[in-house]
Parts: structure tokens; C-alpha cells; sequence
């Protein structure tokens, strides 16, 4: 008897182990497939604007997470909300399955979730180390060592391939090693939860990859990346997950091998758009526009541009590609008349218009689509119609009699270009400011091309756009270079750039530095040139 009791005992002990065990195996397994962060049912409104509604985000560890959206989806806001910026009206955050409430991004911050901005959060006059320990709490309250923080970051950097002076003034620095800077300050604090806002809008192709390189390496260390942006090609090179929203609403999240550029542009608007653009062969035609050794300065008086000598022709679209800042301002403003040259000529149709007026300039057969519509393309507290007659307003229709304005007619025009162009509002009577901004920008459009312009500037033309207004803004520039309209499309997408121009002319530090032609000359190299480096002729015209 008591040997049965001592067996049964014993075979009860080997099944509690047993069970156990398998408890304890499975509770690994679990954590180890539990996301590093959920968002769940997360809603934020603004006023009447549902920014986010609803929306669901799950990040693994170790992934780089793509957070896909046109502009005003409400990737922001939904990043906001992670990184304490902003409270949520509704929803729970988890952070390694636990719930977790932050009130600012300090409480973010202290829980291991950084963000990078787009407009990077440093201080110019400060070294690399000084913008990185500041607001930091130090070891020792009495005396701030930054020879050891140096050199912590000197490990950092080397860790993750990072490599920057700490010492450097961050006013020094190139746009992509501020970003490194911003990168590494957040590693220094021990993120591993990086969340990046379009962090590849101000780069050149080099510096892209140099980034997506460093991200590889953080997530190996089982840190991961959420990775805001609208660039569909970059977006399927970097994730490994994309999660797509429209409309402040999650539209699905999708493994980055199962879809394309295709898929997720119809994700992102709700309809087929396309993606390439045919090109109809056209004949280019006689010079619009002739810039010879132009040199002028900037607004604080330094060298804007350096001996810029360049042409456009009927027929064809010459895009200025080159990063933010290397003197595509003051490109389109010399040529209008808004800028006055220090030295060469400009010639419009034939007509000598250096420092000439921009009403000059205009009469002889130019239109400028403004890189900024809201404070150089439109006055926001007139109407649709009253903005299409800017510029117009002193030649007929617009004028009766040739004297007097006339709003009747004015109103007429504006109904046939609202129809003409699709800009979405209740009557051309309305402000303009409670247009959304693609429509915003086609009654810019709308307005220059009416005059039927021999050239046409077009300064940032889709900036800020969503992709489906994006595809109109291409597409209506394509055409009327096939109506022979010359058209210098200045640009700092480089994808536009090559998606609609004939030539490439390549600005840096207010000097063109080649040109290249779509299909012909590499992006590596245009990437080069873009940086302030001359490509070789062995490379010159090789994909």
C-alpha cells in the first residue's frame, strides 16, 4: 500500500514538472512574440478634425516599421501620441505588454522611445557633445565631465558606424551628420524605440543609404525603428512591416516583401495612381530662357549663385535638382525680376531682363509657380476667383473697357478653370484659405498657365502634397511641355526630378555642378554631384 502511494506521489510530481515546464516554455515563447509596443484604438482630434481615429500600430523588436501616409493621414499625430507630445483623447499605449501612460516626452524619453523631428532639435553654436548631454543629468553635480562623455560617444558612434567629431560645432556640420548627431543622442539616452519623421527629405542619395545603413545596425541590436514617411520606394527598401493610414484611419499593415509600389499607392489614396508617366517625343523648340555666368547674393549678403550659365527651350522640362538651401531661391527670383543680380545676363524670349521688374518679366512671357503658394502664390483672405485674377486683373477679360476691372467676368473665368483644373471648393467666391492645399496649388497653377506662358518656373510645385495631387501637378506639366511650353522645374525630390524631366542640371552651394539625363546618367552619380563632387567621364552616362 505504501509503495503504491509512493509511486502515485511520485508519478503526480513528474506531471506537475512537467506541466511546468511547458508553462514556462510557453510563457518564453510568448514574450518573445509580443511586441515591443502597441498602440491600440488610439483617437485624437483637433477641434472638429479627427486626426487620429481608432487607429491600431503594432512594432515588433528588432524591425524597422513603416508608417505610411499621405500628407495630413495623421502619421504625425499617431507619433505625437507615442512620444508624449500629445495626449490621446482615447486609446492605450503598451510598452513590452504593459500599459503605460506619458504625460510629456521627458516620461517617453525615460522609458526608452526618442523621436527625430524633421526640423532637427540642435543648437548650431554647440558642439557635438554639448548638444548631446544637454538637459542630461550628470554624474557628478559640481563639475561636468565631457571628456568622459566623449568619449561614450566616440563608442556609440563606432558602435553603430556613426562616425562624427564630438568636438565639431554642430553649425559645421552637413545636413546628414546633424542627423547622426540627433541619432545619437537619442542612442546616448538609451533609446530603443527610434521614431524618424520623413528623415530623408533634406538628404542627398549618398546620405540616404548611409542612413538606412545605420538603422540596419540599430535594429541588429534588437532596438527598433518606426520610419514616418510618404516616399513609396524608400519605404520598401528600408521595413520590414508598413502599416498604411488615410484619412486618420489604419488602412491595413502589410509585410514589405508581399506588395509593391502600385499596391501601396492605391492603399494610400483609395485608387489606381500611376506611378510613371509617358513622355511623348517633342521637338524643342527656340530658347524661353538664357542665363549667362549670373552671380547674386543672399538676403545677409553672402554669394547666392556663381556664375550660372544655363538654358531652356520650347518643348522641354529641365529640372534643378540639388538639396534645400543650394541657391534654388534665388535661382527662380533672379529670374523673375524678385532678385537683383551682382553680375551676368538673363534673357526671356530673346529679351534682356537682368534686374528688370517682375511685372517686366511677366509681360515678356513668364509664370512662376512660387515654392511657398500660401506666402508668395496666393492671398489667403481673398476668394478662388479673386486670386485667379491677380496678375491677370489688368488685361480682358478681366478688365472692361480695358479700365475697369470686371468681377463678372472674373467670377466666369474662375468657373472655367475651376472646372478645368478640378479644384475642389462649394463656389469660386470662397476664401482661399479653406481650400485643402492640392487645391490651394491648382489655383496657382490654374492662374500662371492661363496666360499661356512661354516659360514656366516651377518652384516645389508638388511640395506638400498628397500622392494623388501629386500625380495631377506631373501631369499637367508634362502636357504643356508638349504644348511647347518651356518649363525649368526646380525640385528637391529627386524622384520628380527624374520621373518628368528631359535634362538635369545639378545645383550646389549656388554652383551647377553637371547635368545628367533620366535613364542615362546613374543616381549614384547624380547623388555625387548633388554632394559637391565632379563624376568622372569613365562614369559619366553609366546606369
Amino acid at each position: 500500500m505504501f509503495k503504491a502511494v509512493g509511486e502515485l506521489n511520485l508519478r503526480r510530481f513528474f506531471i506537475q514538472r512537467m506541466i511546468m515546464g511547458l508553462l514556462m516554455e510557453n510563457e518564453e515563447t510568448t514574450s518573445a512574440n509580443q511586441p515591443l509596443v502597441e498602440m491600440r484604438a488610439i483617437t485624437k482630434t483637433f477641434q472638429n478634425v479627427i486626426a487620429n481615429n481608432c487607429v491600431d500600430l503594432s512594432v515588433n523588436r528588432g524591425e524597422i516599421h513603416a508608417l505610411l501616409g499621405e500628407n495630413g493621414a495623421g502619421k504625425s499625430t499617431l507619433m505625437n501620441v507615442l512620444y508624449g507630445l500629445y495626449a490621446p483623447d482615447s486609446g492605450e499605449i503598451y510598452l513590452n505588454g504593459e500599459k503605460i501612460i506619458m504625460k510629456s516626452p521627458a516620461d517617453a524619453i525615460a522609458k526608452g522611445i526618442g523621436m527625430i523631428h524633421q526640423e532637427f532639435m540642435l543648437i548650431p553654436t554647440l558642439s557635438v557633445i554639448e548638444n548631446i548631454i544637454l538637459c542630461m543629468k550628470s554624474d557628478n553635480a559640481l563639475k561636468l565631465d565631457l571628456q568622459k562623455a566623449a568619449k561614450r560617444l566616440v563608442d556609440l558612434s563606432s558602435r553603430f558606424g556613426l562616425d562624427i567629431d564630438p568636438w565639431a560645432k554642430v553649425s559645421q556640420l552637413s545636413v546628414g551628420e546633424q542627423q547622426r548627431v540627433e541619432i545619437l543622442k537619442a542612442l546616448y539616452r538609451g533609446t530603443n524605440i527610434l521614431i524618424m519623421d520623413e528623415p530623408t527629405a533634406v538628404l542627398t542619395p549618398k546620405e540616404v543609404d548611409d542612413l538606412f545603413n545605420v538603422l540596419k545596425e540599430i535594429v541588429k541590436e534588437g532596438n527598433s525603428v518606426i520610419f514616418i514617411s510618404h516616399k513609396l520606394g524608400e519605404v520598401l527598401n528600408i521595413s520590414d512591416r508598413i502599416t498604411v493610414l488615410r484619412n486618420g484611419k489604419k488602412i491595413t499593415t502589410v509585410s514589405s516583401k508581399d506588395v509593391s509600389r502600385e499596391q501601396l499607392a492605391k492603399m494610400m489614396v483609395g485608387r489606381e495612381v500611376f506611378l510613371q508617366y509617358d513622355r511623348p517625343a517633342v521637338s524643342v523648340g527656340k530658347l524661353v530662357l538664357k542665363m549667362s555666368d549670373v552671380c547674386c547674393n543672399n538676403d545677409r549678403g553672402l554669394v547666392a549663385l556663381s556664375n550660372i550659365s544655363l538654358e531652356v527651350r520650347e518643348g522641354e522640362i529641365v529640372g534643378i535638382a540639388g538639396v534645400d538651401g543650394n541657391g534654388q531661391m534665388e535661382l527662380a527670383e533672379v529670374i523673375h525680376g524678385l532678385r537683383k543680380v551682382t553680375s551676368g545676363r538673363i534673357e526671356i524670349n530673346s529679351v534682356d531682363t537682368t534686374n528688370c521688374s517682375s511685372k517686366f518679366a511677366i509681360e515678356v512671357g513668364l509664370s512662376h509657380i512660387p515654392e511657398n503658394r500660401q506666402i508668395r502664390g496666393l492671398v489667403l483672405d481673398f476668394s478662388v476667383a479673386e486670386n485667379i485674377a491677380l496678375i491677370n486683373c489688368e488685361k480682358p477679360p478681366f478688365t472692361k473697357n480695358g479700365i475697369y476691372f470686371d468681377p463678372q467676368n472674373a467670377v466666369r473665368v474662375a468657373e472655367k478653370l475651376k472646372n478645368q483644373y478640378e479644384i475642389k471648393c462649394s463656389n469660386v467666391n470662397s476664401p482661399v484659405k479653406q481650400l485643402s492645399g492640392g487645391n490651394q496649388q491648382k489655383v496657382v497653377l490654374a492662374r500662371e498657365i492661363y496666360r499661356q506662358p512661354k516659360l514656366l518656373i516651377a518652384a516645389q510645385p508638388t511640395r506638400g502634397l498628397d500622392i494623388g495631387a501629386t500625380e495631377y501637378v506631373q501631369k499637367l506639366l508634362i502636357e504643356k511641355r508638349s504644348e511647347n511650353m518651356g518649363i525649368l522645374l526646380i525640385s528637391s525630390d529627386l524622384d520628380e526630378i527624374l520621373a518628368i524631366s528631359d535634362r538635369i542640371l545639378v545645383i550646389y552651394e549656388g554652383k551647377i555642378m553637371g547635368e545628367a539625363i533620366p535613364g542615362k546618367t546613374s543616381v549614384v552619380d547624380i547623388g555625387l554631384l548633388m554632394a559637391g563632387s565632379k563624376v568622372s567621364e569613365e562614369s559619366r552616362g553609366k546606369e
